[in-house]
This record gives C-alpha cells, structure tokens and sequence, in this order.
C-alpha cells in the first residue's frame, strides 16, 4: 500500500480528480494535509510520496527521489501565492513580514526575493491569525493556497504581489513550487513506477478535462467556475520542462547564496 500526501488546496485538486477517475487507486491510500505538514510526514517515513515543497529536496536530498516530468509551477503569476502590504514591497525595508505556517518553499522564496531583488532586510514570523488581524499587526503578509486566492478576492486596497510573477520579471524563469517527491526507499518499487506513470498521464490528459473538473470541484463554490477554469489553465502548471529545472536549480543556488541550504543538492530522478 502506497501512502500519496494529497494537498487539499485548488491547485492539486486536477491531478488527483484525474489520478481517481481513470487509473486504478486500490493499492494507495490518500493522506490529506498542507505542505508543511505532508513534508513533515514525508521525512518521517508516514507517507511514501507526495508533491512536496522543492526546498524540501533540497534539506534532505540524500531521502528522496525526485518522479520525473511532474511539479506544481507556475511561468509567471501563480495567483496563490501573494504577498499584502500596506506599503509599497521596496519600502519594508527594517518591517517584519508575516508567514502562513502552511508555507516551505514560497517563504524562502519571498526572502530571496526581499534581500536580492529589492535590497530590504526584513524580519520574519509566523503567524496563524486570520488575514484582517494578521495585516493590522504587520505591514505585510505571505499567503498561500486557497487562503491567497480568497483573500485576493477581498476588495481591499492592500498592495498585492504575486511571487511568480515577481520571480519571472527578475529571472526570465518559471519558478518550480513543489516536486513529487518519494523516499529512497520506495524509489525502486514496481508499485511506485506504475504511480509515477500513471502520474505523468493523468497530467497530459489534464488539459481535456479542466472544464468537466471545475463543473465538480468543491472549490467553483467560492472561487466560481470560469474564475477556477482561468486559475488552472492560465496560472498552475504541472510540467517540469528544461526551463522549469534551470528555475528550480536557479532558486537553489540563491538559496545557498542566502545561506537557507548549505549545498545546492544534484537532482536525482526516479527511473521509470
């Protein structure tokens, strides 16, 4: 039995409908949970494989295997993952800057992003206060998942910017979220491959089916249809192209620059 971390925001709902509707699923059972959460499982050994946060990889890259031609990315603005502010992002300068405690890779990210690009050394916390308390306790705040969506959907007259698109305007790259990642251990299972395969199918076949999706997705309640169908096809990829592995090895290497990693990791993939 395959332990599959499943991601319970708007961005991962395509690839698993798909996984279930047309591949056999008997031998997995699904773990639902955040990114931080599942990447604690996924080290701990309580789940095999999930679409973990790519910094992930990089802490503990001698655990995992990456599953090739698979993440959840974006080549320009994502649309969930949003940083508020109150002020101007070049004037947080010396202001501390609040966390979902949902998010791994967009909070490195966003430092990278702070220090290179706009040359502010901010403080950073996390918090678990709701969005209106949160902006009044800090100028800024990095949201994540369907909770950046919702709040993107407020009306406020916050400043409002999308890190994909904030990374793509200074790279010329797309920026790589998550990569599904499995243990070492499982890597060279039969199990796994016929998963990974199947993975990689459910992701080419996701472009046919977007609309059938959104018709069903829970998330079309709040978000509405043709606003979900616009997020799917034209904000979240799932590809992991050549340019999506020199973003990701791009963001690495500013990591390291940063001193968030100690080594930017080889990648090593999952044979199929």
């Amino acid at each position: 039995m395959l332990r599959i971390g499943q991601i319970e925001y708007a961005n991962c709902t395509p690839i698993y409908h798909i996984l279930r509707e047309y591949f056999r699923c008997s031998g997995y059972e699904f773990v639902k949970g955040v990114p931080t959460g599942l990447n604690r499982l996924l080290e701990l050994g309580k789940i095999d494989l999930c679409p973990s946060s790519s910094i992930e990889y990089a802490l503990h890259p001698d655990r995992y295997r990456i599953l090739p031609q698979l993440s959840i990315s974006s080549d320009g603005a994502v649309a969930s993952v949003l940083l508020f502010s109150r002020i101007p992002i070049e004037k947080l300068d010396g202001n501390t800057i609040l966390l979902s405690s949902e998010s791994a890779t967009s909070v490195n990210l966003l430092k990278i992003l702070m220090a290179q690009r706009f040359n502010c050394s901010c403080r950073y916390a996390v918090t678990s206060l709701p969005f209106s308390d949160a902006i009044i306790d800090s100028p800024a705040l990095l949201l994540i998942g369907d909770a950046a969506l919702r709040a993107s959907f407020s009306g406020s007259d916050l400043y409002m910017y999308d890190l994909g698109a904030l990374w793509r305007e200074w790279t010329g790259l797309p920026f790589v979220f998550a990569l599904w990642l499995c243990r070492s251990d499982v890597a060279e299972s039969p199990k796994l491959k016929e998963l990974a395969n199947n993975l990689i199918q459910a992701r080419i076949l996701l472009p046919m089916h977007y609309a059938e999706i959104a018709e069903r997705a829970h998330e079309a309640s709040w978000m509405g249809y043709d606003r979900l169908l616009a997020y799917w096809r034209e904000n979240i990829q799932y590809d992991l192209e050549n340019r999506k592995i020199s973003g990701l090895v791009t963001f690495y290497k500013k990591c390291r620059e940063l001193g968030l990693i100690t080594s930017v990791p080889e990648l090593c993939f999952t044979e199929l």
